[in-house]
């Protein structure tokens, strides 16, 4: 490991004094670094008159640091520097700068000038903390569309001290300090730069003889990605090598790095699936010494792979995600709710976690996130009021922050899981202002899916009816395909049945016959849920006992107004129970709405936004309409209690039925 010295008003830049075993190689590698740098780092970077700075090198062996728990970073695995050990002490000695200390405080400086301040105080610094030093800088200077560091940094002394001890000799520098410095300068310097060109030469150089350890392999491999691209043959080496490695030897800092590399080619999964399988099963032990941000790369990486065979990882994972929700980023936390929409995965904990988290931040959340957290608790059918309460009020002090996809993934969720929240009147009031001034910012498809999760809960959109049901409207919708997709079709047709059940002061455009579908349990775009079979034959044993015979009930019709009907029963004039096959003589008929689980919010006993549409409209269409939950049913013990429950729910004394 080499050893930089920083001594000021002794020499100049360019008058090395090379102790030791390097004593060989002086002015004439000296020059060619300087031509170098000046030609690829900064045009103006040798242009001025630098203050004196000595650099000095020493050899020692090359030393790895990383963190024990996986929650203190490492000097060069994240661009962020452990704070292990408390320091009480702030001691500029050459050889006893203490490795921990001199991290610690990198972190904790918020700007390049208090980094490049403290190391033109330090006399001595080896090339790990030296390149440490450097990728904070770089790190912290990152713009998204600046490419270049800033004047005053290139044309500091002790930032251009750190960069020559990098550019004299690559070949004395530790694996560590090698890798870190190459990967500051992908942050910044362009692919073509000499100086990056020298190190990584070097780096491959240490690749074929097989002398990098697994720490500098991951750190190579990402660095080769940004600047070749993952489709460098390199980058197959570095991970065969790594496939030969003990995982036992990995870091948790490494194994997420190895998932972000093979991240970077998920064409090659199945090739590596092997390996893959192999990294999922050893991830398990690292989950608990993962920070907020690996955890969040971890399960990123396992949906770009399709690791859904993994699911006892990501299980695990979101026990641990649970103990760091008030600790993530917008963006990591936007992507740990991308990651369970994706596996399907929700827990209890982990709702009332973010129930805490959204309701005190909500506020200050990106619009992405709240978007995002809509989106999961409409995906999973989570009725959480908190959640709900909290989004609605952050909607009305500031809509204007949010698109109109991202309003329309906020609002929508309302009308699936059923819910008016408490400032509903100036929630839709606000909606309805956006949409009069921004109604042609509206994707077709977005628009038609917001108004009708409006219609599912009562909010009915007839400002905009007239709108949707033009010629010109359902054009745009259909854009350039030949025919317009089911579930808008549906949608359509039940917004218009929803114009003429509860909304007849409409009095615009009718949707014409070509746009309506005859049914709107189809599958893949059902505006209705699926019977669960299981109840339903609990259910039909109890009617059949009840009503004497199969003959006095059908199943599964199809009314004329799109519906479909679990159970059909026909009553008479004095109701009396007729035949499923009768046509005539017919007083009133009964829709059993027999509602499994699927029907509700999850692990609730609420009704969603369409299935509670579904039995008003029934009912607004002349229907005696009974509800059959599963949770009534499941409280039954005996056939007998379930056809006496069957007899109060038909023929209580205000029905007037009769069997």
């Amino acid at each position: 490991m080499a050893l930089i010295t920083l001594r000021r008003n002794l020499c100049h830049l360019s008058d090395f004094r090379i102790h030791g075993t390097l004593a060989g190689l002086k002015t004439q590698r000296v020059n060619c670094v300087h031509k170098t740098v000046k030609e690829h780092l900064c045009p103006w970077f040798w242009s001025l008159q630098l203050e004196p700075v000595r650099v000095r090198f020493h050899h020692a062996h090359s030393k790895k640091f990383h963190s024990e728990n996986g929650n203190d970073l490492h000097p060069v695995g994240e661009p962020v520097f452990s704070q292990a050990h408390a320091w009480d002490r702030s001691e500029h000695s050459v050889k006893n700068v203490d490795e921990q200390i001199f991290y610690r405080r990198l972190n904790s400086f918020t700007s390049s000038e208090q980094v490049l301040h403290y190391i033109s105080t330090l006399q001595t610094l080896p090339d790990t903390m030296a390149a440490g030093a450097l990728h904070r800088i770089c790190e912290m200077e990152k713009k998204d569309d600046d490419q270049r560091l800033p004047k005053e940094i290139l044309e500091n002394s002790a930032f251009q001290a750190l960069c020559n001890q990098f550019a004299q000799d690559p070949s004395n520098l530790s694996n560590t300090g090698l890798v870190t410095a190459l990967q500051a300068l992908t942050l910044y310097v362009g692919p073509q730069s000499r100086l990056l060109l020298s190190l990584l030469a070097e780096c491959q150089h240490r690749l074929a003889m097989g002398s990098l350890d697994i720490h500098s392999l991951c750190i190579l491999g990402e660095c080769l990605i940004k600047l070749q691209g993952p489709g460098c043959s390199t980058l197959d080496l570095i991970i065969y090598q790594l496939q030969g490695e003990n995982l036992e030897e990995f870091t948790p800092e490494d194994i997420v790095t190895l998932y972000r590399i093979l991240q970077a080619c998920p064409e090659k999964v199945d090739q590596h699936q092997t390996f893959l399988h192999k990294i999922n099963n050893f991830s398990l032990s690292v989950v608990p010494n993962l920070s907020p941000k690996l955890l969040s790369q971890m399960l990123t990486a396992l949906v770009v792979l399709d690791q859904t065979q993994a699911l006892t990882l990501v299980i695990k994972l979101g026990k641990y995600v649970v103990r760091h929700i008030p600790h993530f980023t917008n963006e990591e936390l936007k992507e740990v709710l991308e990651a369970f929409i994706y596996f399907g995965y929700n827990d209890r904990f982990f709702t009332e976690a973010l129930e805490q988290h959204v309701a005190s931040l909500c506020l200050t959340l990106d619009p992405e996130v709240v978007s995002k957290v809509m989106e999961y608790c409409s995906r999973k059918l989570i009725f959480s009021k908190p959640i709900l309460n909290a989004v609605a009020e952050t909607f009305v002090c500031q809509s204007e922050k949010f698109s109109p996809n991202q309003t329309a993934e906020l609002i929508e969720p309302f009308g699936k899981l059923n819910y008016l929240p408490p400032n509903a009147s100036a929630l839709f009031r606000k909606l309805e202002n956006i949409l009069l001034t921004r109604f042609n910012y509206f994707p077709p498809k977005t628009l038609l899916k917001l108004l009708h999760s409006c219609s599912l809960i009562e909010c009915h959109p007839v400002n905009f009816m007239a709108k949707i049901f033009s010629p010109y409207f359902l054009q745009q919708l259909q854009g350039e395909e030949s025919y317009l997709d089911r579930l808008s079709l549906a949608q359509l047709t039940q917004l218009f049945l929803t114009a003429i059940l509860e909304c007849p002061f409409y009095k615009g455009p009718k949707l014409l016959p070509k746009y309506q579908v005859k049914s709107f349990l189809t599958p893949c775009s059902s505006l209705e849920t699926p019977m669960d079979f299981q109840l339903y034959k609990s259910v039909m044993i109890g009617l059949i006992d009840l009503l004497g015979a199969r003959l006095y009930f059908a199943s599964k019709v199809l009314t004329p107004y799109c519906y479909t009907i679990d159970v059909e029963i026909k009553l008479d004039e004095d109701g009396f129970v007729l035949p499923f096959t009768a046509d005539e003589d017919i007083h009133k008929r009964v829709a059993l709405c027999i509602d499994g689980p699927k029907r509700f919010c999850l692990n609730s006993k609420h009704l969603l936004g369409k299935e509670a549409t579904k039995q008003r409209h029934l009912y607004l269409l002349g229907y005696q309409v009974v509800q059959i939950p599963y949770y009534e049913i499941e409280m039954l013990k005996s056939r007998l209690e379930l056809v006496e429950y069957l007899q109060r729910k038909l023929f209580s004394q205000n029905s007037g039925g009769h069997w």
